[in-house]
């Protein structure tokens, strides 16, 4: 392991671990409401992030990409790849508008503020932000992830040690925790919710680890990157999932877990825990309809700016769907998305594992 490599699953973690994963939602409607079974969802989910992190750091490395883009051309072909872009466009940002209203329950249940209050907060800052280009805002933002974890992971190693439930207690609640839905219908086994988790994830997470691995020289120490960070998101997961399990009773009902669990440490750690996850939510939003308003517009034009403004307004609009069913609905629809990737990168695993880089490296720049 090199300083690039830790660069890599460093940059691969931080994007995955947003204000969905923190708030501890996520990973209730995914795994915890299958009970005890859910740790062997999110040991699956572990092990497709090492997999699809190595693979696509690594065929990223090979090509020196300096988009997504490229790599997806490669996985597809050009045509197929372009759609498959487009697609995925479109549902990262239905992720920020997952955020507008993740960020409205956060305010309603630490503040008592009114969810819509919350949301439309969290549009303007948005929208300011991407009008006025305020990049070192989101720099700033940045830099809250090692707090945040740092955070999270206190609460549920004392949420852990603290727990009074017994193993078929919390079973029992488990079955009155909702799932996520798929096609309207719930998801009936934790082994597919693990697969979606991962897939979902991996389309969120794909285009900035394609452009950090074209940045590295070396596909091995790419690969390893991307296997190191999808293992520790494995284990930061499981973790969250045996804190919430083992606090299950008191989590009914509630739609941002982690801040429940703060609240009954100290009043002052739920405050702590909700600036943070504020600062996470805006900065993933930021993020998403940055990455969406681009597909129609070059940064910082007037266009740009205009359509920023209109489809984050129209996001906050969607947001009051409610932040636990955006969450069991969209996730699980993007995961289509990147289970179509997983298929496609397993593909190419298999197809090149035998073939040399210098071999590799050519056929990429053919195909491009």
């Amino acid at each position: 392991m090199n300083k690039h490599s830790w660069q890599i699953a460093l940059a691969y973690m931080s994007v995955v671990i947003g204000g969905g994963f923190a708030s501890g939602n996520e990973v209730l409607q995914f795994f915890t409401g299958y009970g005890i079974a859910g740790v062997a969802g999110s040991v699956v989910s572990a092990v497709l992030f090492a997999f699809l992190g190595m693979q696509i750091a690594r065929i990223s490395s090979i090509m020196q990409a300096g988009s997504h883009k490229q790599v997806l051309y490669i996985i597809f072909g050009k045509q197929a790849g372009f759609v498959v872009d487009l697609i995925l466009s479109f549902f990262l940002y239905g992720v920020g508008v997952v955020m507008l209203a993740g960020a409205g329950s956060t305010l309603a249940q630490q503040f008592g503020l009114d969810p819509l209050v919350g949301s439309i907060l969290m549009t303007v800052l948005v929208i300011g932000t991407l009008c006025l280009n305020v990049k070192g805002i989101i720099n700033l933002i940045s830099a809250v992830m090692p707090f945040l974890l740092v955070l999270v992971l206190a609460i549920m190693v004392y949420s852990i040690v603290t727990s009074t439930g017994s193993a078929e207690e919390l079973n029992r609640v488990a079955t009155e925790v909702p799932v996520i839905t798929f096609l309207g219908a719930e998801v009936s086994h934790w082994a597919l919710s693990g697969l979606l988790y991962a897939s979902f994830n991996i389309a969120v997470g794909f285009p900035m680890l394609a452009v950090i691995g074209g940045l590295t020289g070396s596909p091995r120490a790419a690969g390893r990157g991307g296997v190191v960070g999808g293992l520790g998101l494995g284990f930061l997961i499981i973790l969250l999932n045996i804190g919430l399990f083992a606090n299950l009773d008191k989590l009914q009902g509630i739609e941002i877990p982690t801040l429940m669990l703060a609240q009954n440490i100290h009043p002052w750690l739920a405050v702590l825990l909700s600036l943070a996850l504020v600062a996470m939510i805006y900065s993933t939003a930021v993020g998403m309809f940055f990455a969406f308003s681009a597909r129609f517009a070059a940064p910082e034009t007037k266009r740009f700016k205009t359509l920023s403004a209109i489809f984050t307004v129209v996001g906050l609009g969607l947001s009051q769907v409610g932040f636990t069913k955006l969450v069991g609905t969209v996730y699980p629809m993007l995961g289509v998305v990147g289970l179509v990737l997983i298929i496609a990168i397993a593909a190419s695993w298999i197809r090149t594992r035998k073939r040399s880089t210098e071999e590799l490296a050519r056929e990429a720049k053919g195909r491009i």
